[in-house]
């Protein structure tokens, strides 16, 4: 039986099964919203109580027109009149106070719900796996945890106060209009049926259509985060033009789905009027032809007009609301997709915190692929590094060496074998207590919108200023740190654009030694810095990986030399390991790779 999928045809499914799904969906909304209002359940409580009170006041004024019509004027008693005009008074400023109330705690709650979700996105970000960032665009998350959230806003601090305020004073109408009188109460909703398929017609069209819309505002989103990003790429290679293209096409898009929702609110909401207006013909029309023949009096026929006009008010603050709900609903459903979002390593439910290591790491007939229906990236890797080897893991590209790397940090699961570390299995031990002991330094070191401080001190907050010093001292970096405006208290800018590429990556490097890690993984660590600065920091790392396990991918000849260890991968199978000289001797597969490299030197 072919199971829905968000995005595929609902004709295409049994009516039953699209029906449960969407009740599902809805269910799971509603689920979010109110476990969100459970910490201020007691704000939540008194808001709702202001409401209530709020629409039974605001029922009160056209019958008290009427009175004043029928016992006041018309039997000129000015005593009642008195009575009703300041019962009138009494109610328009109870009517101000409860309103003023439910506005303040609606919008107080909504807030902090709104505050809540956006926190409650980002801790469940933070804990996904890197598959995850692989696979999704890095706006499109971005615009989840803003533009979403953000179409929320009207929903939970406004539209669900009208919502229900508009639904009460609907019903509360039409209750007081049969009150009144029957017949002239149904001759006016015979618009009714009219307004009912209308509202259908237009429902249908704008869920898809506002679907539509924050589906291309995230890949709006997207598209510019990545545009601005690479704009040095964009810039060096002259593709300003190929690129402004491609965001007008994306915009353009945008734009489209915007005018679809302008086109149906401009068919709809004059619909909504012209029947409003039709009703109060109506009312005026047969309820004049009552009052002539003395069937209903004049101070009826004009609180069933107030009342009338109070039943169909709320009918287009509610059509108005729509838009809001749509767009919020699909905001939502596109939280719920990422709150959906399962990370795809996992700790065990009685995995244990891995002790401090010595670092004899065993890689197991490992085999690994990224994801269903990819080539298999390793294929039954075996490989055995004792504790305080540094390891060069070289090959061409594709073979293997950085999804060692991944693996080796578990950021991915073996589909098949196993990883220890001291005879500890990976995925037996929690993933903080394992990446505690290790230290990542990625081809091309990130750094945060902070100070030098601060990102040396990343992996360990509570490091002191002379740790901080020794660690940047120890890779070469304290020289030109000290040079900076204000030393190690400088603003880096986003991404550390204040610095040169080489001295980002020494300060990544500071920043990975300060935290004292057992396992070392420099990935192409130091391809980004010249060779003067490389020397700088191998003669560091002689000293500082001393004793501790490194994994080392890199294709510069002088750190693949030093290496106690090379790994020679082909296709994600070990071909050769051992020492520079016993591999060179060997004249194998890594003599080839070698004189390759030796060419490209020359």
């Amino acid at each position: 039986m072919k199971v829905w999928q968000p995005g595929s045809h609902l004709s295409e499914e049994r009516g039953g099964e699209v029906r449960d799904w969407s009740w599902q969906r809805t269910r799971r909304r509603i689920g979010l919203l109110a476990r969100l209002t459970l910490p201020y359940r007691g704000r939540t409580a008194l808001a709702v109580s202001t409401l209530l009170a709020y629409t039974l006041v605001a029922l009160a004024p056209p019958y008290l027109a009427k009175l004043a019509i029928d016992q006041g004027i018309a039997e000129a008693d000015l005593g009642r009149l008195t009575t009703i005009v300041i019962v009138f008074l009494v109610a328009a400023v109870a009517a101000l106070a409860l309103s003023s109330a439910n506005t303040y705690l609606t919008g107080w709650v909504g807030e902090r719900m709104l505050a809540d979700l956006r926190n409650r996105l980002f801790r469940h970000l933070e804990g996904l796996s890197m598959g995850f960032y692989e696979r999704n665009r890095a706006g499109v998350i971005i615009s989840r945890i803003t533009n979403d959230v953000e179409a929320l806003d009207q929903l939970v601090t406004d539209g669900v106060t009208s919502l229900v305020q508009n639904t009460l004073l609907l019903l509360g109408s039409a209750v007081v209009l049969f009150f009144l009188d029957w017949r002239l109460a149904l001759a006016t909703l015979t618009v009714l049926p009219l307004m009912a398929a209308t509202t259908a017609w237009f429902r249908r069209r704008s869920n898809r259509a506002y679907r539509d819309v924050r589906e291309r505002l995230g890949l709006v989103t997207a598209t510019l985060a990545e545009d601005i990003a690479g704009m040095r790429v964009v810039q060096s290679f002259t593709r300003e033009p190929v690129q402004e293209r491609a965001f007008r096409g994306v915009n353009d898009r945008y734009r489209a789905a915007n005018q679809e929702t302008v086109v149906l609110n401009a068919i709809y909401f004059p619909t909504v009027d012209l029947l409003s207006s039709a009703a109060i013909a109506i009312v005026f029309g047969y309820g004049g032809w009552l009052v002539y023949h003395g069937d209903v009096s004049a101070g009826t026929l004009f609180a069933f007009a107030l009342y009338v006009s109070n039943f169909f008010d709320p009918i287009q603050q509610l059509s108005q609301l729509y838009n809001t709900f749509l767009s919020a609903i699909a905001a939502l459903d596109k939280i719920v997709g990422v709150l959906d979002e399962e990370p795809q390593v996992r700790d065990a439910p009685d995995a244990h915190e891995l002790p401090r290591i010595e670092g004899h790491v065993r890689f197991h007939a490992v085999r690994f692929g990224y994801g269903p229906g990819l080539p298999e990236v390793l294929h039954g890797l075996e490989l055995d590094v004792r504790a305080g080897t540094t390891v060069a893991l070289v090959g061409h590209t594709g073979a293997g060496k950085s999804t060692i790397a991944k693996l080796l940090a578990r950021f991915y699961d073996p589909l098949q074998g196993r990883i220890t570390i001291d005879g500890h299995e990976l995925t037996a031990v929690s993933q903080h207590s394992l990446r505690r002991q290790l230290g990542i330094v990625p081809q091309e070191g990130f750094l945060f919108g902070g100070t030098v401080a601060e990102n040396v001190a990343f992996g360990r907050p509570d490091a002191t200023r002379d740790e901080i010093e020794s660690a940047t001292r120890a890779v070469g970096a304290h020289s030109f740190v000290v040079e900076l405006e204000d030393g190690y208290d400088t603003q880096l800018g986003e991404r550390g654009t204040r610095l040169s590429l080489g001295q980002r990556q020494l300060v990544a490097f500071a920043r990975a030694l300060l935290a004292d890690p057992r396992i070392l993984i420099l990935d192409e660590a130091t391809s980004s810095v010249d060779i003067g600065t490389e020397r700088q920091i191998e003669r560091a790392l002689r000293q500082l990986l001393s004793g501790r396990t490194a994994f080392v991918i890199a294709h510069r000849l002088s750190t693949i030399r030093d290496a106690d260890l090379i790994v020679v991968l082909e296709h994600g199978r070990v071909v050769e390991q051992g020492t520079h000289e016993e591999l060179i001797a060997a004249r194998g597969y890594y003599t080839r790779l070698y004189g390759d490299w030796a060419t490209d030197v020359a």
